[in-house]
Parts: C-alpha cells; structure tokens; sequence
C-alpha cells in the first residue's frame, strides 16, 4: 500500500450529496482501523469518520447522522457517503489508518460546498 489516492469530490450545494472513495487493499483492511479526516481551510486536520477492522463505526459531531462510512473488501475500496453537505463541510478529505501514519497521506479530495 502506498500513499493513498482519494476521489470523488467537488463542487455541491448545500444540502448535496456526495460519495468519496478510496482504494484500500485487503491487507490493510485486515491490519489497521481505518478512517476519514478532513482539513478546513485555515483549519487543523480532524477526524470525520473510523471504521474498525470489525466493522465498527463512529463519527464526529459534525457530521453524525449526515455521514457513512463504508467498505467494500472485495475490491479494496473504502467509502464515505456525507449527505445534506454544509458549508462547514469545504475541506479536503482524506483516507488513512487510524491513528493515521505519515507516510500514507495523500493529496486528499477537495469539497466545496457552495450556493
């Protein structure tokens, strides 16, 4: 596994819907908990959602009841679907290990939420 290559953002408006995606071999499945982060501009990187490797999940504040985080194993896939987007959801994404590790950060997938 190297770096991670996340996709699926871009430009919504309020109340959008959007799935990011991020590949995720088998073997990292099977060895780490995982997670979605976020960095808001100006803003220090956050945690956005995890996923045990059984399966547990969790969700921060902001985006509880509006976020899903998801995996598809069989084809090393991870997802997170965030509904009814806000304004305070613009940021880059990003997939990692969680804790996360330094070296697996990529460039992450920007979302702007915008009228």
């Amino acid at each position: 596994q190297a770096q991670f290559v996340e996709s699926g953002g871009g430009l919504v408006q309020p109340g959008g819907s959007l799935r990011l995606s991020c590949p995720v071999s088998r073997d990292v499945f099977s060895r780490y908990d995982m997670a979605w982060y976020r960095q808001a501009p100006g803003k220090q990187r956050e945690l956005v959602a995890s996923m045990t490797r059984p399966g547990v999940t969790g969700y921060s504040e902001s985006v509880k009841g509006r976020a899903t985080i998801s995996r598809d194993v069989l084809n090393s896939k991870m997802y997170l679907q965030i509904n009814s987007l806000e304004l305070e959801d613009t940021a880059v994404y990003y997939c990692n290990m969680r804790p996360p590790l330094r070296a697996y950060w990529g460039q992450g997938t920007r979302v702007t939420v915008s009228p």
